[in-house]
């Protein structure tokens, strides 16, 4: 995995690359092309991972007439390859085997790609630039398209020099919502994030430049007839085969371990495929939490034959280490393990330079309680769920993911219910807090609702899980997961977005998946089969971190933070409404995401505002 960068009519130099070295140690390119009246520059930063030698550097080119900078890994490049017969190979890098794709299929070669990746691709003979996203989003590509010109890159930091970009409300609002900054929105103005599974093609033959934006990747709509049974062994034959595929690698590779199943499963196909013992990696809590995972991912380790490594954190170095981890993501999230995850990748990092991870299994396959909820409603009427949302509120009911679901569940429409559902700030609370009203985040929920087909997918908690698979998956944990990785030149990859083994997850029934008061059916079915029960049946955790305690024990200290005038912060939220946020939580009423969403942008707004 590396970094990319490219221009199209914009002064710039090799230089602009040092902002992202971390995300390519091992080497560099930048070349500029002439295409009819338009300059192109491309650029990138090498962390060599398959084909160490030259012969995979790039920018690469085939005939001189295509150019390709590329992030990512294609899985089954190898297999590609033997498809192409005409093609002299000069090393064994996936990113010969893409260009040489490129430029004998076109664009069409991407619907054969298994693999996560973000790659900008210049076709001289046609005169076109084609950005592209790998289909869950799990490697990003930001761009800006203002004024005759375009710059893209894998992190923001990169085009920041080259466009003054403004804070938009609307889109601030937005994330307020949502708890991130859905594709294509960022906290600015004009840049954008390329949707996952889209192509952004950008016509070069004309004295001005034109983009559009549109989908190649779609999951189909297709139910599986297998029985049961039947189902749970093809899933685990794809399931190996996607860790034994992303095994590809000239370096070490080691596994994130937590202490629950979907790690476990990695981690043991990982060791069955490696000739040598494999490292695993997991981060822990200081004191008495509910949320340590140590000891339940040792136990795993020993059983498994691992070699294990952990660090714990306290709330000190949590706060330590949070404005670092919001500046190295560049969007605000409300998800608290992105602190975690940082020292986690510091030390997975001192160890290896690639891990595996067992992110993506919940959302394709029905691991979060709102899916419980999805299959709640087709036997409790609608009207009832208002009638308890109203009770729960009378009686003192004060955990967030309760009275949220019970709001949310009354309502009939897919795409508003859903909203409803991730809504972290409702609309009169960010109204309340910066005034302006969200109106926004419906649009882009619909849209990849539509997109998605959703409609036609037989149960809401179907629908419902192909939604959080390309939206809320891209914009939240894979985007942490790829920056905090990557800042510390570690190459973090997803079996369970394996492609064919999420299009087969997503063709299965809803009832092969989640049930009432179980999910991820036809997972921990096969779990069962090659891990023992202890493993299996340890209870669900998430990577979570003990903040809801922390940020009441430690009050003060984000008082002075976020109460505090004259910061940046203060300019852009009333601190009175913010206030409240805190006494709420004070009050027992779980606000820990709203909180940490509000650091966030505490930190972002101080560097950025």
């Amino acid at each position: 995995m590396c970094g990319i960068f490219g221009t199209v009519d914009i002064e710039c130099d090799e230089r602009i690359l040092d902002r992202m070295a971390h995300r390519g140690p091992d080497g560099y390119g930048f070349v500029t092309r002439a295409v009819g009246a338009h300059r192109v520059a491309f650029g990138h930063r090498r962390l060599a991972i398959v084909d160490l030698s030259e012969t995979g550097a790039q920018p690469m080119h085939a005939r001189e007439r295509h150019w390709l900078v590329y992030n990512g890994e294609i899985y089954n490049h190898a297999e590609l390859r033997r498809q192409l017969k005409d093609v002299v190979f000069r090393g064994h890098s996936d990113t010969e085997t893409l260009l040489a794709a490129l430029a004998a299929r076109g664009l069409s070669a991407v619907n054969e790609l298994n693999g996560i990746f973000a790659f900008a691709w210049l076709d001289e003979e046609h005169s076109r630039l084609y950005l592209v996203r790998d289909p869950f989003g799990v490697k990003p590509l930001y761009y800006v398209h203002r004024n005759g010109k375009l710059a893209f890159a894998s992190e923001l930091k990169l085009l920041r020099p080259l466009f003054a970009d403004t804070l938009d409300a609307g889109n601030l609002a937005e994330l307020l919502r949502l708890r991130y900054s859905p594709s294509p929105d960022t906290l600015y103005r004009d840049t954008k994030k390329l949707r996952p599974g889209h192509v952004l093609e950008v016509s070069l033959d004309g004295p001005g430049i034109s983009a559009r934006e549109f989908p190649w990747f779609q999951i189909p709509v297709s139910r599986c007839v297998l029985p049961f049974e039947d189902a749970v062994t093809k899933y685990g034959e794809l399931l190996e085969q996607a860790v034994r595929r992303q095994l590809m690698a000239d370096v070490d590779v080691g596994v994130l371990l937590s202490a629950g199943v979907d790690s476990a499963l990695v981690a043991k196909f990982a060791q069955q495929n490696s000739s040598a013992k494999v490292k695993a990696f997991t981060v822990g809590f200081e004191g008495d939490n509910a949320a340590d995972e140590i000891s339940g991912a040792a136990e795993t380790a020993r059983v498994l034959g691992l070699e294990h490594h952990s660090v714990r954190i306290g709330f000190d170095g949590f706060m330590a280490t949070l404005r670092q981890a919001v500046l190295t993501v560049e969007e605000p999230l409300a998800t608290t393990s992105i602190v975690p995850m940082e020292h986690l990748a510091v030390l997975a990092a001192a160890h290896v330079k690639v891990v595996l991870s067992g992110q993506g299994a919940d959302e394709p396959l029905g691991g979060y309680g709102r899916y419980q909820g999805e299959v709640l409603r087709r036997w409790v009427p609608r009207m009832a769920f208002g009638i308890g949302s109203r009770v729960a509120q009378w009686v003192g009911v004060k955990e967030e993911q309760t009275l949220r679901g019970l709001r949310a569940l009354g309502i009939a429409d897919d795409a508003k219910r859903f909203l409803a559902t991730y809504t972290v700030f409702d609309a009169d609370e960010i109204q309340q807090l910066i005034g302006h009203r969200d109106d926004q985040s419906l649009s882009r929920v619909q849209y990849a609702y539509d997109a998605l087909h959703c409609a036609e997918r037989e149960a809401g908690a179907a629908r419902l899980m192909a939604l959080d698979t390309q939206l809320n998956l891209a914009d939240d944990l894979l985007l942490y997961t790829d920056k905090i990785t990557m800042r510390h030149s570690l190459e973090c990859r997803v079996p369970l977005l394996d492609i064919d083994l999420v299009r087969f997850a997503l063709s299965l029934p809803a009832n092969y998946r989640v049930r009432w008061r179980r999910g991820k059916l036809i997972h921990k079915a096969f779990a069962q089969c090659v891990l023992p029960p202890k493993i299996v049946n340890r209870k669900k955790q998430g990577f979570e971190s003990p903040t809801k305690r922390w940020f009441v024990e430690h009050s003060a200290c984000l008082k002075d933070m976020l109460l505090a005038s004259g910061t940046p912060f203060a300019r852009v939220f009333d601190t009175v409404a913010v206030a409240a946020v805190l006494q709420k939580h004070g009050q027992g009423f779980n606000r820990e995401r709203h909180l940490f969403l509000l650091l966030g942008l505490f930190y972002w707004l101080e560097a950025h505002g």
